[in-house]
């Protein structure tokens, strides 16, 4: 069976998912709103449903290696604050998330990244620079990125807007995600391997050979990051996550 699965996949699919592994490694060293890309590319290689279970052990060992070198700029109290509600929605999603329409999610998606979006950079054109504190901000945008998670490994965008929004700075802002997004990927796991059955022993096998992909992505990324200022990468992200909401609303 481990070798059937591996000999049906045609070039083209492993072209796309070397591609999508070296692109999560770019993603988790730190070039947030690029992980969309990671997504986009498992979908076109392979369904989308065993797309998910393909990609979150890949985002598991990235997670891992993000985790070790970001480790020291993590700041704990916001993943006290946003990992309950991430919890709360991939719970939600494991349930709900099957029967919910595709197209109906794209766009509903699609919208809530473009209005967040729109409303960061309102936000940083005014004078005064303060950071929600509101519990209903966390648990808003935690259910959501728990939920879109656990639906198409997509809470990169979401999160992405909550982390803006407090203002981290770069360092702070990839350590912290790091760490979130271990937790949350290892709690996904049980599901994906028993609820879903997208995770067998021939897609772990697949993981295995595209781990190269991510090591080289991880370690380009750490250069580039080291490159890219405060300001800078905050207009990144922004711009990114736009981009990837378009992705995720037409592919």
């Amino acid at each position: 069976m481990l070798l059937s699965f591996t000999s049906e996949i045609s070039t083209t699919s492993w072209i796309l998912s070397f591609l999508a592994a070296f692109v999560i490694g770019l993603s988790k060293s730190g070039i947030k709103g690029i992980a969309i890309i990671n997504v986009t590319f498992m979908a076109i290689a392979f369904e989308a449903k065993q797309s998910t279970g393909i990609v979150l052990p890949l985002l598991v060992v990235a997670d891992v290696f993000a985790v070790i070198y970001y480790n020291r700029h993590t700041q704990w109290k916001y993943v006290a604050k946003f990992l309950p509600w991430m919890i709360l929605g991939i719970l939600l999603g494991s349930w709900f998330g099957m029967d919910l329409p595709e197209k109906a999610f794209k766009i509903c998606m699609a919208t809530i990244i473009f209005l967040t979006v729109a409303f960061i950079v309102y936000w940083d054109q005014k004078k005064e620079k303060t950071v929600p504190t509101h519990w209903a901000f966390s648990s808003g945008v935690g259910t959501l990125a728990g939920f879109t998670t656990m639906v198409g490994n997509l809470a990169g965008p979401i999160s992405n807007i909550y982390f803006l929004a407090m203002r981290l700075p770069k360092n702070h802002f990839i350590g912290t995600a790091a760490w979130l997004f271990l937790i949350i990927n290892v709690f996904k796991l049980p599901f994906h391997f028993f609820i879903w059955n997208t995770i067998s022993a021939e897609t772990l096998l697949l993981d295995l050979k595209l781990i190269p992909g991510i090591i080289l992505g991880f370690l380009l990324g750490i250069k580039i990051v080291k490159m890219i200022d405060e300001a800078f990468f905050r207009k990144m992200i922004l711009v990114l996550t736009a981009l990837g909401a378009i992705i995720i609303l037409f592919k």
